[in-house]
């Protein structure tokens, strides 16, 4: 039996992923994902984390733990601002709010 050339587009086709369910890798991976409460800082943790916050200004590079989603969440990167009325700041492009800030180290 004489099979004619198969064409190159067709022939990548058979290596394709296929997915019988779709979406069924992003359920499985939000049922693994472990969810915790947000914990709620001392007032002597508040104020050792409210002096480490006067002294990082705009430009500085730290690294922030801090709450989101149900799930703490650690960046490193530059303080890109700085805003006080709003009570956040960014690192690179994530904004943070003060109050979800659970630790942040100064990166010298």
């Amino acid at each position: 039996m004489n099979r004619g050339k198969m064409e190159r587009s067709e022939r990548a086709k058979q290596f394709m992923p296929f997915a019988a369910l779709k979406g069924f890798e992003e359920l499985l991976a939000q049922k693994e994902r472990i969810t915790v409460s947000k914990i709620e800082l001392s007032d002597e943790c508040k104020e050792e984390l409210n002096q480490k916050m006067r002294f990082i200004k705009k430009n500085d590079i730290v690294t922030v733990t801090y709450y989101a989603k149900d799930e703490y969440l650690k960046i490193c990167g530059m303080v890109s601002d700085i805003d006080i009325n709003k009570r956040c700041f960014k690192v690179v492009n994530t904004i943070i709010p003060f109050d979800d800030i659970y630790d942040i180290v100064y990166v010298k």
